[in-house]
Parts: C-alpha cells; structure tokens; sequence
C-alpha cells in the first residue's frame, strides 16, 4: 500500500485547542481520526483524546487488513462512546464531556467512513469534491430538504448545533457508517474538524488535492490557513488528517 499523509492543527481564535488527530499507517491498512471536543461541555479536550485512544489502539492491535471493516468502526465507536462516558459520569448530564468524530479506514484499494456529528470526510478527485459526509445536524437536514443551500447554511444560526455525539448519555449515539467506496491512484482522502471546513467552498476543499509542486502536507496546511483567515476574528479549532492514495 502507498500513500501519502498529512496532519494539521491549529488553536485559531480559542483559549485551548480541544482537537485531536492521528494519522496510523501500516503495511496493509491505514486510519484517518479526528476527534473535536464539544467546546460548550466540560472537558471537551479530554474526551476528543480518550475517545481517540480508544479507536487507534483498536485498529493498532487489530489484524491487517480488518476481515469486517463496517464492524469494527461500529464497535471501535462504541467503546469509544462508553470510555467518553464514563468520564462524566460524576457531571450533570448536560455538562459532561462530549465529542464528534469522523474515521476513514483505508485498505484493499478502497475505504470505509464513519462520522458522528459535524466531522467530516472529503473524498477529493482532481480539484472536485467526489463526496463527502452528511452532518448529523438540524442544518444538514434544511440542505437535503432543499429548504436552505450550502452556502445559506455558512450563516445558518442553528449551524454550530449537533444532533448526536460521543458521550453525555449512555446509549449509544446515531452514527454513519458506509460500505467500500473505491479509490483511485491520486484520489484525497480528508478527515477534519468542522473548523476546517466552516466558511470554505467545495472548491476550497478540493484544492488539496492538487498535484505540483507542493505536497500534500503543504495542500493542508495552505487550507488550514485559509480557513483560519474566512473564519478570524472567531475561527474555531481548525484540525484535518488527509491521505493521498498511491496504489498498492
């Protein structure tokens, strides 16, 4: 398997950046995770970290390449859920630590998503958005119902709103989980934080996938930038995990 791969993260106009990322590659697989603490709930920094913790030293410890992939994101977020959980379990409940997330696992020249919340997944093909992701929130809905546009949606006032997310109650949360999308040699895979995607276009998006000069690492942290700038005085945390696929 031959890939690409690249990380970023920035405070941007917060006290403390409540973002985690990885990055796992290996021989015959490789994951993108982001996880986004809930800036409005104790702790959110702590359950982004605990919840990716629990994921990464799922797949680490997990035979290459995963026998049911769907499966194992089903479950690897379900315990991340309950770990998150436990965290709070000392908090009222509408002030326990809380996260959204958003995996791509890659392997057998094809990858598999899971999200829950506002991360996202970008499947990015020559400067176009091939896909991407649905949003668990009231906004998302307003978008597939036609009754508001994508960009209607930049300035929507309940477009910061989530409808799901890892920990606060115990049952396990709604989560998106897709079968095997194929991948093509230069395709972008790009997992990120609602603060890297809020305020850009489609079109913004899929600059990282460019070829050139400039390496993937240097097409993430240029759309970091522009991210921090659309979204200042007020961006958000702003954190991607991206994979250009090779071949295998």
């Amino acid at each position: 398997m031959h890939v690409e791969y690249a990380k970023v993260s920035a405070l941007g106009d917060r006290t403390d950046n409540q973002d985690r990322a990885a990055v796992v590659v290996a021989e015959d697989a490789a994951m993108l995770l982001v996880f986004d603490g809930m800036g409005g709930h104790s702790d959110g920094a702590r359950a982004a970290e605990t919840a990716l913790d629990v994921v990464q030293d799922r797949f680490m410890n997990s035979k290459l390449p995963i026998l049911d992939p769907q499966g194992f994101l089903y479950m690897a977020l379900a315990a991340a859920h309950d770990a998150v959980v436990e965290l709070g379990t000392d908090v009222a409940v509408d002030f326990r630590p809380r996260a959204t997330c958003a995996i791509c696992l890659v392997q057998e020249s094809g990858s598999f998503w899971a999200h829950i919340g506002d991360s996202r997944i970008y499947q990015l093909r020559d400067l176009e958005v091939l896909q991407r992701s649905r949003d668990h929130s009231h906004v998302e809905v307003l978008i597939q119902e036609g009754a508001i546009t994508e960009e209607e949606a930049q300035d929507h006032p309940m477009r910061n709103f989530v409808e799901c997310c890892l920990g606060g109650d115990r049952p396990v949360p709604d989560m998106s989980i897709t079968s095997r999308m194929p991948l093509e040699k230069g395709d972008v895979l790009l997992a990120c934080s609602d603060g890297l995607w809020s305020g850009l276009t489609d079109a913004d998006m899929a600059e990282i996938s460019a070829h050139g000069d400039n390496n993937l690492a240097e097409n993430l942290k240029a759309l970091s930038i522009k991210a921090l700038n659309v979204n200042s005085p007020y961006s958000d945390n702003t954190t991607g995990t991206a994979l250009r696929w090779l071949g295998s």
